[in-house]
């Protein structure tokens, strides 16, 4: 033993307070040789006799009683000391990692952030933005603690939760609003289409949309920023299919007609971790934020 054990203080202690080593060896639920293979460790370790037996039983040395004082003065620091680590753990902070879609950063996590930051004012994240791919290869290889993507995810020991639905709809000009039949695919094929780039999980959702009916697109836009989309679908250059949190608020649907698909298409959000991510209190306060968000 080349550190002294508390555990082993602490037999001491309970061996001078009972008066034998049977009775500590109740207490403490083993064998009476355990708990004087304790002892002898012990004094070993100070290389001083601590405890001697008399005609009425066993008492503690001299040298035995000088450090039950001071037992009693490390048991409070070592009490103090977990109390001001317990205090730390409940002050959420650290930083947290979290990966998404440009859609989801720009449409969906402000207010969130705005209320973590409220609640978790010690607590950072970090937010960095990409397709689902590479999102879930950050999250294996550990470079981002968690990720809200579009399903369907697919990788390595990861654990995927659905956290929201959210509805596409289709975006055009309010000046060029001249469909009023259902926004089938059949319907939309023949118009032009402003698209999100190739390669994102909204793109192939979209696809998805289209193909179920036996029909491809061929866009005349391809682009990856929202804000790009509807920019363009102002100016009169296409339509666009885009999730509903994208024009959720009037400025952001301002100079555009918003209508629902025919089927109606939605999508999953769910958050990503890896299956042996340590779940900190500020994930977990993350995580239930992304849970309780207000869009649905």
């Amino acid at each position: 033993m080349t550190t002294l054990n508390l555990g082993h203080l602490a037999t001491f202690r309970l061996v001078v307070q009972r008066g034998s080593f049977s009775a500590a060896a109740d207490v403490l639920g083993i064998s009476q040789p355990a708990v004087s293979l304790q002892i002898r460790q012990l004094e070993q370790f100070i290389q001083v006799r601590l405890i001697e037996r008399t005609g009425r039983g066993i008492k503690a040395t001299e040298s035995g009683l000088a450090l039950l004082t001071h037992g009693e003065r490390i048991e409070q620091a070592v009490a103090e000391t977990l109390r001001s680590v317990h205090e730390c753990h409940h002050e959420v902070s650290g930083t947290v990692t979290l990966g998404t879609g440009a859609t989801a950063c720009i449409h969906l996590l402000p207010p969130l952030l705005q209320q973590l930051r409220k609640d978790f004012p010690l607590l950072r994240v970090g937010v960095t933005t990409g397709n689902t791919l590479d999102i879930v290869r950050a999250i294996e290889e550990s470079r981002l603690d968690m990720g809200l993507v579009t399903m369907p995810v697919s990788g390595k020991a990861l654990d995927v939760m659905p956290v929201m639905d959210e509805e596409f709809v289709l975006i055009s000009s309010q000046e060029c609003q001249g469909m009023s039949e259902p926004l089938t695919p059949e319907v939309l094929h023949s118009k032009p289409l402003i698209a999100f780039e190739s390669g994102s999980g909204t793109r192939a959702l979209i696809d998805s949309w289209f193909q179920a009916c036996g029909l491809s697109i061929a866009p005349v836009m391809q682009l990856g920023s929202i804000e790009a989309i509807k920019r363009m679908v102002r100016a009169g250059l296409g339509f666009s299919i885009v999730p509903r949190m994208a024009v959720g608020h009037a400025a952001e649907r301002e100079g555009l007609s918003v209508r629902s698909l025919t089927p109606v298409l939605h999508r999953r959000l769910a958050i990503v971790m890896r299956q042996d991510k340590i779940l900190s209190r500020g994930i977990s306060g993350v995580i239930r934020m992304l849970q309780n968000n207000p869009v649905r």
